[in-house]
């Protein structure tokens, strides 16, 4: 099942178990029984601190647990954990061999804490980049906590329990048999949402804090490269972020960063936050911030959050970053995760042999439709314009694609359901005005970003037209000593390698305001 290459790398990781532990599989006849099989097998030749037992119980097949003597740790895999779930894989054999865990002192005791029992269920699907930081944090808390159980589902072997649950998106959560929860979650959000005092806790936290120099609001591209500039300068740093990495975290390949001919964008999010804390910078996460309250010229800026949290500063690096633009159109909202969705990526592999729909015709939405053609039966692209606006590249491969079918001057005007999911879509074709109807059963979105400044709007922070910070040639705002940058600002060319440059540049320019005060 695996590799030479691949079992030198894992026998190397297994070498730091600790304690023995068994690997209890629940196969039937199958072909991915015999496939598991073989990948388990493959494991437990590698070392002699695992066990392998094929006697499971387990409804679900192929699946199998990871127990210690005596004891069922609650951490299970149904299917077969490749591609980005390798990674799962290999922590949790870590952690249940005895391998401590990289997550502080404070979240160990958290997990440790939580009361009652917790039975969580992950669908996933192995090219998702949003599905592992969930399994992996459930199987941490599992491990951790006797009183958490977590089953890592691939939603491709287990069809009928997809369609039965209606997974349209993942990774999708359940608790004790019920929705917890859909998309990218990290350890912390997962126990903020399971721990209903944590947020209260970290708010007053917060509110302790002395007064920062600089403080940067998002932990994307340009909040961390704001941060390491700022950090060297040798002024007390802070970044309060709702999540560090920013979009970045839903991106997948990577390969006009400089220097790097190819990355993935968790991996790049993982580096970012490395980076930034090779300095002494105060990282604060899940803090989404409500309100700017500006100092007068010369006093402090003051920020509050959505957790109650309230953080002070002589300077501001507002790098809040842009989110997916919908189409605000009839039917959107409401088969959101059931039909619509925004990450081909993830959610592509719920959709195979499908009729699906893209919804853009940039590079995004090109990018989009290519991959999509890969996996499910037929794709629409509808695009506004009367052309593509993307690459000339990504145009002709598309072109190539014999299940793929282009529609240019249409503007969709509803997104149509039997009140469960997704089975149709309606456009209108501008030239002609004629209302057409095309049945499918996934409809992807990409036409472009929407800058987060809402909480903005009540501030003296200068917006332009769509909403983006106006910003001069330093990065400052219309606000003395308040900074910008990244894709929530007026500078042209929303890229990774922009967006750094402009933090750092912006974090330069709160120095030198500082400086000059």
């Amino acid at each position: 099942m695996l590799d030479d290459n691949l079992k030198s790398q894992l026998k190397a990781y297994l070498e730091k178990v600790t304690q023995p532990f068994e690997i209890v599989a629940s196969l039937d006849d199958g072909a991915k029984s015999k496939e598991l099989h073989g990948l388990l097998t493959d494991i437990v030749g590698l070392t002699d601190k695992i066990t392998l037992k094929l006697d499971g119980q387990d409804a679900r097949r192929p699946s199998f647990a990871l127990n210690r003597p005596g004891e069922e740790t609650g951490v299970v895999f149904a299917g077969l954990p490749m591609g980005h779930e390798f990674t799962s894989l290999v922590l949790a054999l870590l952690q249940v061999g005895g391998h401590p865990p990289k997550a502080s002192d404070e979240v160990v005791e958290q997990i440790k804490g939580l009361e009652g029992e917790l039975n969580f269920e992950t669908y996933f699907s192995l090219s998702c980049q949003n599905c592992p930081d969930v399994v992996q944090a459930l199987n941490l808390m599992a491990i951790l906590n006797p009183g958490v159980h977590h089953v890592a589902i691939d939603g491709a072997l287990f069809k009928d329990e997809v369609e039965e649950r209606q997974v349209m998106s993942v990774p999708s959560i359940y608790l004790n048999g019920e929705p917890f929860d859909q998309g990218r979650m990290s350890l912390e959000q997962i126990l903020a949402k399971v721990d209903t005092g944590a947020a209260e806790r970290e708010a007053a936290r917060l509110g302790e804090k002395p007064t920062f120099d600089t403080l940067m609001i998002g932990g994307g591209p340009a909040g961390a490269a704001a941060a390491v500039y700022a950090a060297r300068k040798g002024i007390r740093t802070g970044v309060a972020a709702e999540r560090f990495g920013g979009q970045v975290l839903d991106t997948m390949g990577i390969e006009n960063l400089i220097s790097v001919p190819h990355t993935e964008g968790p991996k790049l999010a993982a580096a970012l936050e490395e980076h930034v804390k090779e300095y002494e910078v105060d990282i604060m996460n899940l803090q989404r911030a409500v309100k700017l309250v500006p100092g007068q010229p010369g006093e402090e800026h003051e920020v509050q959050f959505e957790s109650g949290a309230s953080l002070k500063s002589r300077t501001l690096v507002l790098a809040t970053g842009a989110r997916w633009r919908e189409m605000g159109v009839p039917g959107e909202a409401e088969y959101r995760n059931r039909g619509v969705a925004y990450c081909p990526h993830c959610d592509g592999p719920l959709f195979k042999g499908k009729r699906v729909a893209v919804i853009g015709g940039g590079n995004s939405g090109v990018e989009a439709a290519i991959d999509l053609a890969g996996i499910v039966g037929h794709v629409i692209l509808i695009e506004f314009m009367d052309e593509m606006r993307a690459d000339a590249v990504l145009q002709k491969k598309l072109r190539s694609l014999p299940n793929v079918e282009i529609i240019l001057g249409a503007r969709t005007t509803e997104v149509n359901g039997d009140g469960t999911r997704v089975n149709g879509l309606t456009y209108e074709e501008r030239a002609s005005g004629e209302i057409r109807q095309v049945e499918l059963e996934g409809v992807f979105v990409q036409i472009g970003l929407v800058p987060n400044t809402e909480w903005l709007q009540d501030s003296s922070i200068e917006l332009s037209e769509r909403g983006e910070i106006v910003v001069d040639a330093h990065g400052m705002t219309s606000v003395p000593g308040i900074f910008a940058a990244g894709d929530v600002t007026t500078v042209p060319y929303k890229q990774i390698v922009i967006a750094m440059g402009e933090g750092s540049k912006a974090a330069l320019g709160a120095f030198d305001y500082l400086i000059r005060q």
